[in-house]
């Protein structure tokens, strides 16, 4: 099993139906995209071997599209890289990947190439179009447990970690979806508004299958009017979005278009409020997912038909256990917590990764005796609906993109006016949550904001500062990160 039959199948069974779109103008048909991703496949494998990783770092565009499925057709692996991140970030990713070559925008390539020694190809240039000369390739048959997916998420040491997802996991993750959230058909339509290098993009899988035409905007990016514009447009529309972009809907104060069915919410915190607001604005159209890059979009899920519940306690939770997933709370002892008692929440299934790329020891420690232990704590109720309750690696979800602590405070500490640092989350109705900086020192905000600029992502930047004389600590020394969040919501 190979994730191009996906693509193969669409094409066989709806050759003529329109496949991708760029904003309201089509760009091809199943047939002509099955084509096009068997060309591609046959010049990358003119140049790599099999498992060779091939990047994508551009904003959302059409070639994301093809470019997967002709990497998996040239029994290849896909490693996405989040736009959003700093040229630097990227680089470290490539290095880590040891990938092969990356296919880049334009503007991040200009911005890459003279920071990575790999080799980095720009997605609208003449060469790029004239890989379409090659002569298709034959479709692959793979083994399903083989490398499909480099999954990059930041790691506590400010170091990113590849969760290897197989042909496998993905399949399994794509099922799960159709059983559990959304139904498309070929007379679907998938809205891609969130990066395409995480759940949108995953999201291409289940909707191909399908035969879901995608949409992607014409600005590359998400706007909300554009976005309800296109939902307007194109028949029976669904869409991943973050927390923040459910909300961004809600502010323009528009109506739901009758063509939208469906949106699927996850990556950060949606607070009761926000969620009922969301509600009445567009309807019971919403199903959330729970899940992480390690069991990508699959641990549990609150569908639709939850949605129309007016029980704050479905609509805090995130829904109960996927298809073929197994969903536990443990306590510290590793045994089953009670129900309402808080513990680790560990999963188990076809989704599930096979461990991080080249890191045995994160592997090791993150899958134990047949768990994923999420580092996230939760509770079941006597109804099976998990609630999240806390984050023991204190990562920040902020936008839907996941900020961890050390990370920004290890980049703080470089600065030579700042003497000690201290990052943690807070909520925020817009964001979900807000990264807020405390601050040892005398340096100015500006010069900080400046300074990180230079180091990393954008989105990672504290939106507050708060400067202090000293940060309360325990007996051994350690940041009590509790009491300055709670000076927060004082």
């Amino acid at each position: 099993m190979n994730l191009f039959a996906l693509l193969d199948a669409a094409a066989s069974r709806f050759p003529d139906h329109d496949a991708v779109y760029l904003g309201d103008r089509r760009l091809c048909t199943w047939v002509e995209l099955r084509d096009r991703a068997l060309r591609l496949a046959a010049s990358i494998r003119q140049q790599h071997d099999a498992g060779a990783r091939i990047a994508i770092a551009t904003h959302n565009r059409p070639e994301i599209i093809e470019l997967m499925f002709a990497t998996w057709a040239a029994e290849c692996v896909v490693v996405p890289l989040n736009y959003k991140l700093h040229p630097r970030e990227m680089a470290q990713i490539l290095e880590d990947a040891g990938a092969a070559r990356v296919f880049a925008s334009s503007a991040i390539g200009a911005e890459l190439a003279p920071i990575t020694t790999v080799c980095t190809e720009i997605i609208d240039s003449e060469g790029y179009s004239q890989r379409f000369a090659a002569d298709p390739s034959a479709p692959p048959r793979t083994d399903p447990s083989t490398l499909a997916w480099l999954f990059y998420t930041s790691g506590t040491t400010g170091r990113s970690k590849g969760a290897m997802l197989s042909h496998r996991n993905l399949t399994a993750m794509a099922v799960a979806h159709l059983a559990d959230i959304d139904a498309p058909d070929e007379n679907c339509s998938l809205v891609h508004a969130a990066p395409m290098s995480h759940g949108s993009g995953l999201y291409i899988l289940p909707y191909v299958l399908r035969g879901a035409r995608q949409i992607l905007p014409a600005s590359g990016a998400f706007d909300p009017d554009e976005f309800l514009d296109l939902c307007g447009q194109h028949p029976t529309a669904s869409a991943f979005l973050a927390p923040t972009m459910v909300q961004r809907l809600v502010d323009t104060g528009r109506s739901r278009p009758a063509n939208l069915k469906t949106i699927v919410y996850g990556g950060g915190p949606m607070y009761v409020e926000s969620l009922r607001k969301a509600i009445s604005a567009f309807g019971p159209i919403f199903a959330q997912i729970y899940g992480q890059g390690e069991s990508p979009m699959t641990i549990t899920g609150l569908r639709c038909a939850e949605h129309e519940s007016d029980d704050e306690a479905i609509l805090g939770s995130v829904g109960y256990a996927r298809s073929g997933m197994e969903v536990a709370v443990l306590q510290a002892d590793g045994q089953p917590a009670p129900l309402g008692e808080i513990g680790e929440i560990v999963c188990s299934g076809d989704a599930v990764m096979s461990g991080y790329w080249q890191n045995p020891d994160a592997t090791r420690a993150t899958l134990k005796d047949g768990w994923l232990y999420t580092g996230d704590m939760g509770s079941f109720d006597a109804r099976g609906f998990l609630t999240l309750r806390d984050r023991s690696k204190d990562v920040v979800i902020s936008g839907g993109s996941n900020v961890y602590p050390r990370e920004v405070e290890e980049v703080l500490l470089e600065h030579p006016g700042v003497a000690e640092a201290c990052v943690v989350g807070t909520p925020d109705a817009e964001w979900g949550e807000i990264v807020v900086a405390f601050i040892v020192g005398a340096v100015d905000p500006a010069a900080l904001d400046a300074h990180l600029l230079q180091r990393i992502a954008r989105f990672k930047r504290p939106k507050r500062y708060e400067f202090v004389d000293e940060l309360p600590k325990n007996s051994y020394g350690k940041v009590l990160k509790r009491e300055l969040r709670a000076s927060l919501a004082r």
